[in-house]
């Protein structure tokens, strides 16, 4: 059919970790507002408090968010940097460092992309339990696209004693 659009990519279930040790309630609202305004509906974990992990700081508080859309994840990570600007980051050496906002592509569907750029799933998700906690949360019977456990059976597996995390309710608008 001549000038017919092609068919629309199919929505799909997109998880972001994010978290702040830099006035973390302002930041987290901010990007939940922001993504919430991109991409539709958030449903949120709760908000939890970790120490810092790889340097000494203020503690950290962080949460997973998840949204549905057909955007494709280069657009997702490109917003996802656009609110780190917004936020006032500044990009340093170190690798572990505080930070106004940290915003990470977790899960696209059960998509597996290997690009630097992209990569999901992240490979957070088995290494933190700021990451862990609060995915299982949200979503205890998503299952990692790799190891095929659910995150419940996951985060029961993990050594949570090594990367404490404290509840700490949740985020208001």
């Amino acid at each position: 059919m001549q000038g017919s659009a092609p068919p629309a990519a199919p929505a799909v279930d997109v998880y972001v970790s994010a978290g702040s040790n830099v006035g973390p309630e302002e930041n987290l609202r901010l990007a939940c507002r922001e993504l919430a305004r991109r991409f539709g509906p958030l449903s949120m974990s709760g908000v939890y408090r970790n120490p810092p992990v790889g340097f000494t700081g203020d503690d950290f508080l962080n949460l997973v968010l998840r949204f549905r859309t057909a955007e494709p994840p280069a657009a997702i990570v490109a917003e996802l940097e656009r609110l780190h600007v917004l936020a006032g980051r500044v990009r340093r050496l170190e690798k572990f460092a505080p930070r106004t906002l940290d915003l990470d592509l977790l899960l696209y569907g059960d998509a597996i992309i290997p690009e630097r750029a992209i990569r999901v799933p992240r490979e957070d998700i088995l290494k933190y339990g700021f990451v862990l906690g609060p995915l299982a949360e949200l979503a205890p019977d998503l299952r990692h696209p790799v190891t095929g456990q659910t995150m419940a059976e996951l985060w029961a597996s993990f050594d949570q004693r090594a990367h404490p995390l404290e509840r700490v309710g949740e985020l208001q608008p």
